[in-house]
C-alpha cells in the first residue's frame, strides 16, 4: 500500500534530521513515523549553482 517513509535517507531512525541527495544537491527532511509524511526542513542546490 505504498512506500515506507521510514527507511527514506541518511540519518537516525526511526526520528531526526535526515539527509538525501538529489540532483548535485541535497535535501534535508523529517519523517513522520506514523503518518506517511515527510516534512522537508532545508534545500541545498548544488555548489555549483550558487
Amino acid at each position: 500500500m505504498g512506500i515506507d517513509v521510514s527507511d527514506l535517507g541518511n540519518g537516525p531512525r526511526p526520528g531526526g534530521l535526515r539527509r538525501m541527495d538529489a540532483a548535485g544537491g541535497w535535501f534535508y527532511f523529517l519523517v513522520a513515523p506514523r503518518e506517511p509524511l515527510i516534512i522537508v526542513v532545508r534545500i541545498v542546490p548544488p555548489f555549483d549553482a550558487l
